[in-house]
């Protein structure tokens, strides 16, 4: 659930998206079926999907906007993980700093996210 809100607040997941079936990213996961058809239920009470029987889950036209907290919250997690794993791969945490500057200098100038998958 955490990973398609940031999705979504992110730009990655536009309006009209087609989510992964069910099925399809029970596996990619792997996660059990359940767990997967409860969040896509969450995530439609909030309103940012809605499913269409027969067709598939997809990206609403207009999601809401998330509240600040709840961004800080999104980054929290996601800046935690990056700590952890800068510990096990023994960046210092000035590296890591000068990373997210860097990330954060480059996006503002127009430049790809993807720069960090490099």
């Amino acid at each position: 659930m955490d990973q398609i809100r940031y999705q979504i607040a992110g730009g990655m997941l536009r309006a009209g998206d087609r989510l992964p079936s069910v099925r399809d990213l029970a596996r990619q996961l792997p996660a059990n079926q359940n767990t997967v058809l409860k969040a896509y239920d969450l995530l439609e009470r909030d309103g940012l999907v809605e499913r269409r029987q027969g067709d598939g889950t997809f990206v609403v036209d207009a999601p809401p906007t998330l509240k600040k907290s709840e961004r800080l919250k999104q980054v929290a997690g996601i800046l935690a993980q990056a700590a952890a794993q800068s510990v096990h791969f023994e960046i210092a945490p000035q590296e890591l700093h000068d990373l997210l500057d860097r990330e954060i200098r480059a996006l503002s100038q127009g430049g790809s996210h993807e720069r960090s998958a490099r």
